[in-house]
């Protein structure tokens, strides 16, 4: 759904919604008449405006949902909401968004492993249990290891698979189970 629809329907204009959410005014004129993409727009501006407006961050970008952004750039949209939300508020939405199935039957299996592995490892971090929905997803995982574009780059750089099998060894269990190395996810700015 268009965020100009979502505004017409609640009935609050771009300037009301700029001093609720607290995204700059400019920032959703550009949203609105589509100079700014809002697919493109960082997680926790998704996050913000869906919270002002009592839909979800899926109904802001509904229309948009089947063009699909780099996996680096969805890595950092995942990190960006586990930090803005919180552990405990990400694996609630996540589970009760069911995005991890969604993404699943999309065959967006590289996005699918990362969003449960993130869950996997947050639940882990709090002692929280398995959410046991999804075992016939964790039985499954990428047939080759898909490396941070950091990674490759020192890869390349230095003419050396080293950077690849230092970053495999100290990947993250969750991520690492699913031929994702993944090892910073708490460090976005």
């Amino acid at each position: 759904m268009r965020i100009n629809d979502i505004l017409e329907q609640k009935n609050i204009t771009k300037y009301r919604l700029a001093k609720i959410s607290g995204v700059p005014f400019a920032t959703i004129s550009d949203i609105c008449t589509e100079k700014a993409k809002i697919e493109h727009c960082a997680a926790h501006t998704l996050y913000r405006l869906s919270k002002a407006l009592d839909v979800t961050m899926e109904d802001l970008v509904a229309d948009k949902l089947d063009q699909r952004i780099s996996f680096e750039t969805f890595k950092s949209n995942i990190c960006h909401m586990v930090k803005d939300k919180g552990d405990l508020a990400f694996i609630i939405d996540t589970l009760e968004s069911d995005e991890i199935r969604k993404l699943w039957n999309k065959k967006w299996y590289p996005e699918c492993f990362y969003t449960l592995a993130m869950l996997d490892y947050l639940c882990r971090e709090n002692d929280l249990p398995q959410c046991t929905n999804y075992n016939d997803i964790r039985s499954a995982c990428l047939q080759k290891p898909i490396y941070p574009a950091s990674i490759i780059a020192k890869s390349v750089a230095s003419k050396s698979n080293r950077p690849k099998v230092d970053s495999l060894n100290k990947a993250i269990p969750e991520f690492k189970h699913f031929n994702i190395v993944e090892n910073e996810v708490r460090n976005v700015n």
